[in-house]
Parts: C-alpha cells; structure tokens; sequence
C-alpha cells in the first residue's frame, strides 16, 4: 500500500512523497496552465521561513532545504535532498508508539512500512513539499494582486495583534502582517512576540512543549470564489490546512464564538464603499455560502496547533512486540512549539486552495 498522499483539486493534483528521514522528500504537480513555472528565488525565500535549525524555538536538526525542480512531461517535479538524518534517535523505540504520535494507527494501516524513524510521512518535515506547491500558488496569486498573510495570533496563553482588533480593512494592519514574513519570528507586535518566546523557551527547559493559534488573512479575492455545500470556499482550504499534521482546529470569522451571539449581532450589515458592496464587519471572514464575498472584505481563518507531541518528559505507552505497559523517553530533535514554522505553512496551504479554485474558473 503506498505512502504516498495526494491532492486532488478541482484543476490541480499534488503528490507528495518521502519521509522525515528518507533520502529525499518531493511533490509531483500536475494541472498548472501552461507558461506557469517556480521562481526559484521566490520559493527559496518561502523555504527559508520554514526551514529547521535556525533559532532556539525550533529544532536544532538543520537542512538547507535547496529546492530542485524537474519536468517530466506536464508535471512538475520539486524535491528536497535530506542530508541531515540521525534514525538512530529512534531506535530503542521502533516499538513503543510515541504519545500523540502516529506511530500507532500508521502502523496498523501500513505495517512495517510505517515503521521508520523520524515520524515518517506523518511528520512536520513533511510540509516542506507542500509548501514547495504553495511557493508556485502565493506567487501566481501575487500576481494578480491576491495577498496571503499569516501570523502567531496566539501562543503559550500570550496574544498578538489580530485582525478582529481592528476594522474591517483596515491599512495600518495589513500593511504590520504584510512584514511578518520577513521577521525572525511571525508575530505582529514585537513585545508580544518576545513574551511568546520566552513562554517556549520556559517550555522547552522543562521538557515540554506548547501549542498554538495562527490567523491567516487573505487580501484581494474577488468575489465569486466557492460554491454551496460541498464546492464550499471554507471546505476547500479547510482540507489543506488538516494536510498540515499538527492542526486540530480550522476556525473561518468569529468561528466558534458565533455560538455565543444572538443573529442582531453576529450579521454583517452590507454597505456601499468606493462604489463596490462590502460589509461593515466580517464576522463571516469574508465567506458567505460557501463563496468569496470580495469587495474588499478579506477572507480570514484561524487554525490551531497541538503542542508538540515529541517531549523529553516520560511518558506512559505501551510495548507492541511484548504487549506490556511501559514508559518511553523520547530523544532526538523537535520544536519546542511547531507553530512559528508552521505560519508559511499555513500560507502556502492555503494559496494551493486559493489557486485551485481560480484555475477552476473562479475568475470567469
């Protein structure tokens, strides 16, 4: 049974191969209109953000993460040679499943194949092929004046700057989110940002690990984009970012808060500005059955990330082969929190979406 997982869109396929400690790890893309090719530069830059190793909140395992990029008939082929591997690390526990880790249920699934080290295809380091995918998407969508935006709006209890903070659209913001990209660490406000680093760091000296929320705003969708039930906007960028294998919450406006709210205050009144209809709040995100709204409302999401699973605490798990309870000690390399790197990981999900909708014809 192959380890491999596909995408499939409405115009594009992405295949993803590999795992954390295999030779190489790729994606196969296939449905890019003609004429469309990476910029090795742009996705360099992209790969860059979410590369290991650099700074103390992140894994001290480091790869340059140098993208090649073949094509093979009418598919483009983008891979990552791994050159950093220790599955020594892992060892002594090829037969204690790690505690929130998918070593049990990937063993049942795939057998032996699963058994490798490093987490396999059901590791972080897997999201460097999508956002490999997401590189040639946040680019072409650039293009036509889309903006795709993420940030830390939440970590270890401390929290940013965010959207809901502010007006519908307002400028100010979205120009503070638009250099969160090219910060050493993706929040707003740079005091908040160095409260989250500390709660990390207080985090990794005690063997722990903490969790996170990351809001992504997009700009410039025009409206149209989507469809009802199934060809739902939310849907299809919601399938992507659970492709990221540390969310466990996909949240699009207010998210769960409208349960709270009477209908007087959770609709967003319509108003006329600059001759275009947009609305006066955005409790919906800028979707409203299923479709872009557009008009200058941006789309906005939030997504939530599991503290790391991987911790130097003892845990309580079981024996496979001896069918006894023990305890496991886990050693290697991890993210003390894994949503820093994950921010243009969320981005690039995202744009894949985004992107694969237009081609579809959003635009007509």
């Amino acid at each position: 049974m192959s380890m491999d997982s596909t995408y499939r869109g409405d115009r594009l396929e992405l295949t993803i191969y590999g795992q954390s400690h295999s030779p190489t790890i790729g994606v196969y893309i296939k449905g890019l209109p003609e004429g469309v090719a990476p910029d090795p530069e742009y996705t360099a830059k992209l790969m860059a953000r979410r590369a290991p190793g650099n700074n103390a909140w992140s894994t001290p395992r480091r790869e340059k993460d140098e993208v090649i990029f073949e094509r093979e008939g009418d598919v483009l082929h983008g891979y990552i040679v791994n050159t950093n591997t220790k599955p020594k690390d892992y060892a002594s526990i090829m037969n204690k499943p790690r505690p929130g880790h998918a070593d049990y249920t990937g063993k049942i699934k795939y057998k032996d194949e699963a058994a490798q080290s490093g987490g396999g295809i059901f590791s972080g380091r897997m999201t460097a092929p999508l956002c490999i995918a997401g590189s040639i998407a946040l680019n072409e969508l650039g293009r036509m004046g889309i903006e795709v935006h993420a940030h830390l709006k939440k970590c270890a209890g401390v929290s940013d700057d965010s959207y809901y903070d502010h007006e519908v659209n307002d400028a100010a913001f979205k120009d503070a989110l638009s250099h969160v990209g090219g910060k050493e660490f993706p929040a707003v406000d740079d005091v908040k940002a160095e409260l989250m680093k500390e709660a990390i760091e207080k985090a990794r000296m005690d063997c722990d690990s903490v969790g996170a929320v990351v809001e992504c705003v997009i700009y410039g969708l025009p409206a149209g984009l989507g469809g009802p039930l199934f060809d739902g906007l939310e849907g299809k960028i919601a399938k992507l970012i659970y492709a990221i294998p540390a969310v466990k919450g996909v949240e699009f406006g207010a998210g769960f808060d409208v349960a709270d709210l009477r209908g007087s205050e959770n609709n967003d009144p319509f108003v006329m500005k600059d001759g275009d209809v947009a609305l006066k709040t955005n409790n919906c995100g800028g979707i409203l059955g299923g479709i872009s709204v557009g008009g200058g409302v941006p789309l906005v999401f939030d997504c939530a990330f599991k503290p790391t699973p991987s911790i130097s605490k003892t845990q309580q798990t079981v024996d496979i082969a001896n069918k006894t309870d023990t305890t496991i000690n886990i050693e290697g390399r991890h993210d003390p929190c894994v949503a820093p790197r994950a921010v243009p990981v969320v981005e690039a999900a995202a744009a894949i979406a985004i992107y694969d909708e237009i081609l579809n014809g959003g635009l007509s």
